[in-house]
C-alpha cells in the first residue's frame, strides 16, 4: 500500500469513528476525498480536501469539520503535523521515517510499485492504428500507434483486462484501388512494360514484391482477364500482404495487437443487420430524408428516403443514415456494428483516431450509448498529426505518390525507444514536431535523453560502487539520507497516484511528464557532487553513506524503469 492510499484509508477510518461518536452524521460518502501533494511543498507533504468535500452533506462549516479531523490525523504514526489552511484544507507533514519506509517499500515491490487495482473486474478495448491496408506504416500512423499502445499498457498496469484491437478497413473502395494497383505490378512481374502508374492507383515500390508473388502463384492466368474475374482474389491477396507488412512494421516499435477485426468479415457475418435490428426494437430507426447539404443547388439535390438512426436523441447534430440509396451499408452503419461487436466483450471502449475524424465522434458515441443502453463507457482520443522535420526543414509525405518516410526508416535512424518516448512528450491533441536531429540530441532539452541519462547514471554508480567493494544492501542505514535526498523520495512516492490519474484520464503522456520531472530532480541531486565531493552518491571512504545513497538511487531507477515500461521503452544502462 502506497503512502497516499494509506492516508486515504486512515481518513476513512477517522470519518467512520466520528460518525460512530455522533460527531458526524452517518453515511457520508468519501469517494471524492483526495489525498495528494500540496501545490506548494512548503505547506507540507500531503494535503486533503476531506473537510471541504464532506462539509455540505454533514451540514457543517468546512473549517469546523477540519478541526475535528486534523487532531486525529496528528495522532497517526509518522505524522509530524496536521494543520488547517484557508477555509478547511488540511496539510499534513510526515516525519522523515515515513519517507524512509516508503523508499524501502519501492525496493520491496520493485516492478510492482505503482501498480493499481483500480480497474479490477473491468475490460477495456483499446482500438488503435487501424490504418487502411494499402501500404506500409509511415509517420502519419506512428503517433496514434504509440499513444494507443502506451494507453493499453497503462490501463493494464492500473488493473484492467485489456484487449488491443486493430480494425482492418477492407470493405471500401480503397482496397479495390489497391487490388488494381497490385494487378498492374503482377503484369509487370510477368514482363509487361506498364509505363507510368496511372493516376488514381498506388505507385509505391512496396507493391512490387506483392505483384511478383502473385506472378509466381498464378503465372499468366489473370494477365488478360477482365477485373470482374480477378478483383476479389487480388484484393484478398493484397490486403493479406499489406497486413503482414503492417504487423511487421508495428513490431519494430514493440506493438502487437491481440485482435485484428475485418470490416469485410463483419459485413459478411451480418453484424450491421444485427445492430439495425437492435435499434429498430428500441424505436431508434425510422425511414426519413436527409436535409439538403448547405450550398447545394436544388437542381443538384434529389431527396431519397433512407433508414435513419435517431442519433440526435443522444447529442448528435443530426440523425444519421445507416444505409445508402442502393441498400448497401454506409460507413457509419458498418462502424456502428463494429462498436456493437466490441461492446460484447468489453466494459470500456477507447478509440484512438486522427484529429481529422473529429466530426465522427458524436455519431459513434450516440450509437454506442443507444446500442448498449448506456452501460458501455466509450471515449475517443484524438491525435494530432506529427510534422516531420530534418534539420528544421519539413519532410513531405504522400502515400499515393509513394514518397514518404516509413516507420521502418524512422526506427532504423533513431531507434524504437526514441520514437516511442518522443510521441508521448506532448498531449495527444497538441501539435508535434519530430526533428531527426533534436530527438537524438544529448541535451536536457531533449526529454528522451534526459530521462534515459538519469537511469544510465544510476546504473553507472552501482557498477562503480561494486568495483570499490560496496554493494546495495537491504539493511542500508537510511537515517543517513539528508533532506534533499528525502525530497527525491517524496517525488518518487507520487508515481502510484500519477499512474491512477493518467489511467483515469486515458492520458499516457502524464507518465512521460512525470519521468522528466523526477529525472530533473535526480540530475540536480547528482550535480551537487560537482562542487562538494561528500555530496556524491559514491563516497568511497564512507561505505555506510554510500549504501544509503545506493538505496536511494536504486529506488529512483526502479521508478524510471516502471514508468518507461508503461511507455514501452527500455531503460538505458549506458549512454555514450
Amino acid at each position: 500500500m502506497t503512502i497516499y492510499k494509506r492516508f486515504a484509508d486512515i481518513l476513512g477510518d477517522i470519518i467512520d469513528k466520528l460518525e460512530t461518536a455522533s460527531k458526524l452524521p452517518a453515511g457520508l460518502d468519501p469517494k471524492n476525498v483526495a489525498v495528494e501533494p500540496p501545490r506548494d511543498p512548503a505547506h507540507g507533504d500531503l494535503a486533503t480536501n476531506a473537510a471541504m468535500v464532506l462539509a455540505k452533506p454533514a451540514r457543517m462549516n468546512p473549517r469546523a469539520l477540519a478541526e475535528l479531523i486534523a487532531p486525529k490525523l496528528a495522532e497517526v504514526d509518522g505524522v509530524a503535523e496536521a494543520d488547517i489552511a484557508g477555509p478547511g484544507f488540511i496539510n499534513i507533514r510526515l516525519d522523515d521515517a515515513a519517507w524512509r519506509d516508503e523508499l524501502r517499500r519501492i525496493g520491496e515491490l520493485g516492478a510492482d510499485y505503482g501498480r493499481s487495482d483500480m480497474g479490477a473486474g473491468r475490460t477495456a478495448n483499446v482500438e488503435y492504428v487501424s490504418a487502411n491496408p494499402t501500404g506500409p506504416m509511415h509517420m502519419g500512423h506512428v503517433r496514434g500507434a504509440v499513444v494507443g499502445d502506451a494507453l493499453a499498457n497503462l490501463l493494464e498496469y492500473a488493473g484492467h483486462a485489456v484487449i488491443r484491437e486493430y480494425y482492418v478497413n477492407d470493405a471500401g473502395g480503397q482496397v479495390d484501388t489497391l487490388a488494381r494497383s497490385v494487378h498492374l505490378r503482377y503484369r509487370e512481374a510477368l514482363g509487361e512494360d506498364i509505363g507510368e502508374i496511372p493516376e488514381g492507383l498506388y505507385p509505391g515500390d512496396y507493391l512490387i514484391p506483392v505483384g511478383e508473388a502473385l506472378a509466381e502463384e498464378f503465372s499468366e492466368d489473370y494477365a488478360r482477364e477482365h477485373e470482374t474475374v480477378w478483383l476479389m482474389r487480388f484484393r484478398e491477396r493484397a490486403v493479406a500482404a499489406m497486413m503482414d507488412r503492417i504487423r511487421a512494421d508495428l513490431a519494430l516499435i514493440g506493438i502487437h495487437h491481440d485482435l485484428f477485426s475485418s470490416e469485410a468479415e463483419l459485413v459478411a457475418a451480418g453484424k450491421p443487420q444485427a445492430a439495425e435490428e437492435e435499434l429498430r426494437n428500441r424505436g431508434l430507426i425510422y425511414e426519413g430524408m436527409l436535409e439538403k447539404p448547405k450550398g447545394k443547388a436544388d437542381e443538384d439535390w434529389e431527396p431519397v428516403e433512407l433508414p435513419l438512426f435517431r442519433s440526435t436523441d443522444f447529442g448528435d447534430d443530426q440523425d444519421r443514415p445507416i444505409k445508402k440509396s442502393d441498400g448497401s451499408w454506409t460507413y457509419f452503419g458498418n462502424d456502428m456494428a463494429y462498436h456493437y461487436q466490441k461492446a460484447e466483450k468489453a466494459d470500456i471502449l477507447i478509440d484512438i483516431w486522427g484529429a481529422d475524424h473529429a466530426g465522427t465522434v458524436k455519431r459513434i458515441k450516440a450509437a454506442v450509448e443507444a446500442l448498449t443502453g448506456g452501460e458501455t463507457e466509450f471515449d475517443v482520443k484524438l491525435v494530432q498529426m506529427v510534422r516531420l522535420l530534418r534539420d528544421g526543414e519539413p519532410v513531405k509525405m504522400s502515400k499515393r505518390s509513394g514518397s514518404f518516410v516509413t516507420l521502418a526508416d524512422m526506427v532504423e535512424e533513431v531507434g524504437k525507444d526514441v520514437v516511442r518516448f518522443t510521441m508521448l512528450t506532448r498531449k495527444a491533441d497538441a501539435q508535434m514536431d519530430f526533428d531527426f536531429a533534436k530527438v537524438v540530441e544529448a541535451s536536457k532539452d531533449n526529454p528522451v535523453f534526459y530521462v534515459q541519462y538519469a537511469h544510465a547514471r544510476i546504473s553507472s554508480v552501482h557498477r562503480k560502487a561494486a568495483v570499490e567493494g560496496i554493494a546495495l544492501d537491504a539493511d542500508a542505514d537510511l537515517d543517513l539520507l539528508d533532506a534533499e535526498e528525502l525530497a527525491l523520495v517524496k517525488r518518487a512516492a507520487q508515481f502510484p497516484r500519477i499512474v491512477e490519474a493518467a489511467a483515469s484520464a486515458y492520458e499516457p503522456h502524464r507518465i512521460a511528464f512525470y519521468l522528466f520531472d523526477i529525472a530533473a530532480e535526480f540530475h540536480a541531486l547528482w550535480n551537487r557532487g560537482n562542487d562538494h565531493a561528500e555530496k556524491r552518491l559514491l563516497v568511497v571512504n564512507d561505505p555506510d553513506l554510500t549504501r544509503a545513497r545506493l538505496a536511494l538511487a536504486a529506488g529512483i531507477g526502479q521508478i524510471i524503469r516502471n514508468g518507461l515500461s508503461i511507455m514501452g521503452v527500455e531503460a538505458a544502462e549506458e549512454m555514450e
